[in-house]
């Protein structure tokens, strides 16, 4: 036979079937993998059919349109949320003028307070400056200075609530519905009512005595129903310049304060977590020209005290490395209507405006130049700043350490290594963020205040809390929670 042959019968030849004798003999091994596998066949199906359960029964009783009545609901389309389960506050990027801003929830109360301690310090101001007694107190009006917050948020609160559209915070009349009283002392104000006004060495007693009034205020707090249930906690004070209340801090320090440094407060009474950092009303006008370089020929600027108190002695150190530098103008200068349209002249035609300490670590100079769009040059090794969840001043602004600053030749050559297009990009910057440092604009600094003390809630609550449970504490230690500065040790931000 042909080998063709014999392959093709092979193939037609059907395989033997296997007696019962010849199963029984199967390899063992080959029979318990077979099994095997048809067990994990079985468990994989189990497992997704258990999933595909699972997800029904998520998606059927857990979807937003099948949660129970009975229990608050705090998706998008619940109407009035409790405060302390969210809070709910406005967002700074929200149109004012839009409708579909929700409504804040964050209420706060305005103390109607004694004459004396509003528009009778503005009185005050006045007459210790030859003016006449007003018939209506109302109407006069507030001087400029750089501490003139206080009055932004008191006007601001005196609004009707249409008017106040965008704001983070609603105004209540009823101080049962308040989450926090604001109290408008003209604390800044009451401070310089007398302000070289009075010869020295003169032992004529002054006609107003700022710290009668500050005690007179703790204790007419002191008497309020509201002021004695938390012990102030949930109380609101502006005191910006860093000397306002000083004889009666420790009495309202439990109080938000609003600030503007820490540089004279002690450790229990001022803190990151319980107070807010505030701006300088900035006293140089805005610069509403182009961003650009072309005319700006001085390097840099600066025009301020020279000598001042401890914290600010590096600024006679910063003059005599400087004020005979080429392209640089260093000015001693004080608080003058010239003063001011010099610097701002100086500001609006400089490249980058020096900002040393003054007798505490920050100084109004700082918001002069953001809204001037010259480059800010802070040496101010403990300063703390306003609204830095928004706002990253390492794209506005050059820091440096003071020590490093004052080693000959360092900042200006510093400075003169900057090219124009890395100013245009700081400029670029301030132009976006100078609305956060102006009092007057729709949206500007006093709505992002109202923000920083919404945000405060939680923790005020919290604190009120552990008042109330808390029966023994260690006297040594402060009673707030206390932020320390930044001791990074950076030599400088760029």
């Amino acid at each position: 036979m042909s080998t063709t042959e014999l392959l093709r019968s092979n193939k037609s030849k059907k395989p033997k079937a296997l007696s019962s004798d010849d199963r029984h003999t199967l390899n063992p091994t080959r029979f318990l993998s077979m099994a095997r596998k048809s067990s994990l066949i079985k468990q994989a199906l189990a497992t997704v059919l258990f999933v595909v359960l699972l997800y029904a029964t998520l998606n059927t009783f857990l979807s937003p349109a099948a949660v129970s009545p009975a229990l608050p609901s705090f998706s998008s389309s619940s109407s009035s949320p409790p405060y302390d389960a969210v809070i709910n506050v406005v967002s700074r990027d929200n149109d004012p003028n839009s409708n579909s801003n929700p409504k804040p929830v964050v209420k706060v109360y305005l103390y109607d307070l004694p004459t004396r301690f509003t528009y009778g310090i503005i009185e005050q101001h006045s007459l210790a400056r030859g003016g006449h007694p007003a018939g209506d107190v109302s109407s006069l009006k507030y001087p400029g200075h750089q501490h003139m917050g206080e009055w932004y948020l008191f006007k601001d609160l005196l609004k009707p609530e249409s008017d106040r559209v965008g704001s983070p915070v609603a105004r209540v009349l009823d101080p049962d519905e308040a989450d926090f009283f604001y109290v408008p002392f003209f604390s800044s104000l009451s401070l310089i009512v007398n302000t070289n006004r009075q010869a020295a060495g003169s032992e004529e007693r002054p006609a107003y005595s700022d710290e009668e009034n500050q005690v007179a205020l703790v204790e007419w707090l002191e008497a309020q129903e509201y002021w004695k249930r938390n012990n102030g906690r949930d109380h609101v004070i502006m005191a910006s310049d860093p000397n306002a209340l000083y004889k009666v801090l420790d009495s309202v320090k439990n109080a938000v304060l609003l600030v503007c440094d820490f540089g004279r407060l002690k450790a229990d009474q001022g803190s990151l977590v319980k107070d807010v950092i505030v701006p300088y009303s900035h006293r140089i006008n805005t610069y509403n020209g182009d961003i650009s370089v072309e005319n700006r020929n001085t390097l840099l600027f600066f025009m301020g005290n020279r000598f001042r108190k401890e914290g600010g002695k590096i600024r006679d150190l910063l003059f005599q490395l400087l004020e005979n530098e080429e392209d640089v103008i260093v000015k001693h200068g004080t608080q003058s209507r010239e003063s001011r349209r010099a610097a701002t002249h100086g500001m609006h035609t400089s490249k980058f405006c020096l900002n040393p300490a003054g007798d505490t670590p920050s100084a109004c100079r700082l918001f002069d130049s953001i809204v001037s769009l010259c480059v800010p040059v802070v040496i101010s090794d403990s300063i703390e700043l306003p609204f830095e969840d928004v706002i990253d001043y390492r794209k506005i602004a050059i820091f440096v350490e003071s020590n490093t600053a004052l080693k000959p030749g360092f900042l200006v050559s510093m400075l003169r290594e900057i090219t124009s297009e890395r100013i245009l990009e700081y400029q670029k910057e301030m132009n976006e963020v100078k609305h956060y440092f102006q009092y007057g604009v729709p949206n500007g600094t006093v709505n992002e205040i109202w923000r920083h003390i919404a945000q405060k809630l939680p923790f005020i609550k919290l604190s009120i809390n552990r008042d109330k449970r808390l029966v023994k504490r260690d006297m040594n230690v402060p009673d707030c929670s206390c932020v320390c500065s930044n001791q990074t040790g950076i030599i400088t931000s760029l």
